[in-house]
């Protein structure tokens, strides 16, 4: 048996190795034993190795009893080695299903099983409101002493097949490594405390694929935190008024709301959030395994406020077949992107070259603030840093950079775009720039990744295995870039104080690499940790993960393209309004950003209300 000290550095401060699902600091694993988050019961033992040990001991009892007569089954091991395959695997265990498994008549079965329940090693859990069905599930104290016996195990083996390893003392991961691709993450698997929220959970969430993925498994996930859960979907704007009309509620009608990460400091300034560092320690959460930009940009002045729930960059997809036919390199640079689009481009035979956001407001306002990102322009006055600009301090008034010449360049980009984009470009926004890269009539895309599934899980259209993905294309003055989306889940303000801590468990359950995975699994193409990033099963469901990665270690992820002021939901309606009249031919590009820059600057010195 190889010996592998465990050694993580931390993501936060640059790449690294991904550890497995719930790991804690190195310093906290200790010959397999987990360190207990707090406030929570403690596992004691890292679910990868749990699962390994379970594995080992179940194999060695089939030998045992299959391969020495006489012998006597142990119907407690083969019963509780069922629990816990459930409990890792997320399946429901019933009191039938353990007796089957242990091995003894089914009278003999019961006797044992109120024997081990005895001993509180097994909770009991209802599975309907009437009590009479219910499911079995191990308990904290089973639990804390597997974990003594995995360590136990783990030292008996070393000890005795690696006498080398005797009297080692180093940190040490039972049976496993840090080396990127080998770790697998476990299924999620039932809260040791079911929730006890009266109700049920409720849920204010974005309609995109990544949180439909959540209602579709709505069953299962209301199994693993062990309560109904209740989710209500809206569109981008309607999303960002509802959670705004919750905060003015004396009590919030949900207890975790799903918040666009430039809406950060709005929401906070507003009062509409909590920082999460009164509900939890944000530790559990294990912060180091985050997407750096995505963890970063649900902070505000340093304080954490959401846990990334989606971190999806906006990318461009490109057809590879299409650019390997044409003897073409795929775009880096903007001028590349125009003459590709202008190659490609063939509108009598239904082709064209770039689909992107060009519908009035918030779409179009959201693409300018990121093509100004390519050509090296912030949309307002950040200190240089490396990877671009430092958006982590943004309190007090700030200066709009909206009127200067790399903005113009970024303005005069998009009117060249124009030329070779689809008819209905001036309508066009999330869904439906894709909807025609998918089906084979555009050569390139600019489009989040959670949009991916559109033509990813469509073997029958023609983007399927046949798109490329980069980040966006540059300016003379920029460099590539993965402008950071997504959502962060957070609890409001005005959540009822005695549903805060069962909410707090709630967003943890979520957010962790077990569900993260599950929703990848189930269609999202949406990875905000690192570890499922790494998990090999993910890595074959699409390119776009380890793409997402590498990004990432390059410090292309970034969120200061548009920064989490208060007062961006207005300058991005600002911008979306005054290029339109641009695209459509009413101003100039110059005069476009000078009505832009007016307008921010007044916006920006009005306080938020």
């Amino acid at each position: 048996m190889t010996h592998r000290p465990n050694r993580r550095p931390n993501r936060a401060n640059g790449p690294s190795i991904p550890g497995p699902m719930n790991s804690q600091p190195a310093e906290n694993i200790r010959y397999g034993q987990v360190a207990a988050p707090a406030g929570r019961p403690s596992s004691g033992v890292a679910e990868a190795e749990l699962e390994r040990v379970v594995d080992f001991l179940g194999d060695l009892s089939v030998e045992l009893d299959s391969s020495l007569e006489p012998t006597t089954p142990n119907p407690h091991l083969n019963m509780i080695l069922h629990l816990l395959r459930g409990h890792i695997e997320g399946r429901l265990v019933s009191a039938s299903a353990m007796a089957a498994a242990s091995g003894v008549p089914y009278a003999t079965a019961m006797r044992k099983l109120a024997e081990v329940q005895g001993a509180g090693l097994v909770e009991q859990r209802p599975r309907t409101k009437s009590g009479r069905s219910f499911s079995l599930h191990p308990s904290a104290a089973l639990l804390d002493r597997f974990s003594q016996l995995a360590s136990r195990i783990g030292r008996i083996a070393r000890t005795s097949f690696d006498p080398a390893a005797e009297g080692e003392t180093e940190d040490y991961f039972y049976g496993g490594s840090y080396v990127p691709g080998q770790a697998v993450i476990a299924p999620p698997r039932a809260l040791l405390s079911p929730l006890k929220l009266a109700g049920g959970l409720r849920i204010l969430v974005h309609g995109d694929p990544t949180f439909m993925v959540m209602e579709t498994l709505k069953r299962q996930f209301e199994t693993m935190v062990g309560t109904d859960i209740h989710q209500r979907a809206f569109s981008i704007d309607r999303l960002r008024q509802e959670a705004l009309r919750n905060a003015e509620r004396k009590r919030s009608a949900y207890d975790l709301i799903a918040v666009d990460l430039p809406w950060i400091g709005e929401f906070v300034e507003r009062g509409v959030i909590r920082p999460l560092t009164e509900v939890m320690d944000t530790e559990r959460l294990d912060p180091g395994d985050f997407h750096t930009a995505g963890w970063r940009a649900t902070h505000w002045e340093g304080v954490p406020y959401g846990v990334p729930s989606q971190t999806t960059p906006e990318l461009m997809f490109y057809r590879r077949d299409w650019f390997a036919r044409e003897g073409l390199e795929p775009p880096a640079t903007h001028a590349q992107v125009i003459a590709a689009a202008r190659h490609f481009h063939d509108p009598r035979s239904g082709r064209y070259g770039v689909a992107w956001n060009a519908a009035r407001g918030t779409a179009l306002g959201h693409t300018f603030m990121m093509t100004c990102a390519a050509f090296g322009q912030p949309i307002i006055e950040l200190p240089e840093v490396a990877g671009g600009y430092g958006a982590d301090h943004l309190g007090g008034r700030q200066v709009p950079t909206l009127d200067t010449p790399r903005a113009l360049e970024a303005a005069e980009y998009l009117m060249e775009l124009l030329e070779y984009s689809p008819p209905d470009i001036l309508s066009m926004s999330w869904y439906e720039r894709v909807r025609p890269y998918a089906a084979g009539k555009v050569a390139m895309a600019y489009g989040y990744t959670l949009l991916a599934p559109y033509f990813e899980l469509d073997a029958g259209c023609p983007a399927h295995g046949n798109t490329g993905y980069l980040p966006h294309p540059h300016g003379p003055e920029g460099a590539p870039i993965a402008p950071v989306g997504g959502y962060a889940l957070c609890i409001p303000a005005n959540l009822a104080p005695e549903r805060v801590a069962d909410a707090a468990e709630a967003l943890i359950a979520f957010t962790s690499p077990a569900a993260q995975k599950l929703y990848v699994q189930n269609g999202s193409r949406t990875a905000p940790r690192y570890s499922v990033g790494a998990d090999p099963e993910v890595r074959r469901l699409s390119p776009i993960f380890e793409t997402v990665d590498q990004m990432s270690w390059r410090d292309e992820l970034q969120f200061w393209p548009r920064p989490p002021i208060p007062q961006i939901s207005r300058v991005i309606e600002l911008c979306g309004t005054e290029l339109h009249d641009m695209l459509r031919g009413l101003v100039t590009p110059r005069a476009a950003l000078a009505r832009v820059q007016a307008g921010a600057e007044k916006i920006l010195s009005d306080p938020v209300h």
